[in-house]
Formats: C-alpha cells, structure tokens, sequence
C-alpha cells in the first residue's frame, strides 16, 4: 500500500439516539466500504448544553474505523442516516497500531470494482 497522510487510520466517534438507528448506521458504513469497523457502545450518558438548556441524553456511541481518505464521504454518510438535527463527528487519528490490523482496515476500505 502506498503510504501518504490521506492512508493513516483513524477513528471516528458519533452518537446516536438508540440502539437501532446505530446498528443501521453501522451497516450502512460498512456496505459502502467507508468503514473497516464499527463499533457500538450501549447506553452512554450524554450531558450538554443545546439551545441554551442542559441537555441529558440516553445515547449509544459509535466507533467508527477508517482511513483518512474516506473521511469526506463518511462524514456525509453519517449526515444522511443521523436524526440529530447536528450530530457529533469527531475524527481522531490512530497514530500507532497492529501493523496487521491497520493493514486490514485498508483492505476492507479499498472500493472494489
């Protein structure tokens, strides 16, 4: 695999309403091939401020693995499936790895013809 920036791995968190629209959402990244993984965390707490109110939440977190390159397109993904009238996406990088691992998250990002 050619290696430049847009190659790094990274991870990207969002948080959705229920268990359901995460799991849709999952499949949805996966069978694009944006996503390598993604992984769902039941029942999560959210606390913040929207519209000037203190907000708590019953959310489910999503973590979602990738490459760089894809982010654009995932980004949009998630627009499309999310409820939230703005969703959280936070991308972080992955900055070290299982070599193995990350050569597998390529793989499975890779578009096929």
């Amino acid at each position: 695999m050619e290696y430049n920036t847009m190659n790094k791995a990274i991870a990207v968190i969002t948080t959705m309403p229920d268990k359901e629209s995460a799991t849709h959402l999952a499949h949805a990244l996966i069978d694009q091939r944006l996503a390598a993984c993604a992984t769902l965390l039941p029942s999560s707490t959210s606390v913040y401020r929207w519209q000037g109110v203190i907000e708590t939440a019953q959310e489910n977190l999503l973590l979602i693995k990738t490459l760089k390159r894809h982010y654009h397109k995932l980004e949009a993904a998630i627009r499309r499936h999310h409820p939230y009238e703005l969703p959280e996406i936070i991308a972080v990088p992955i900055d070290k790895g299982l070599p193995a691992y990350l050569e597998w998250m390529a793989q499975e990002t890779r578009q096929r013809t």
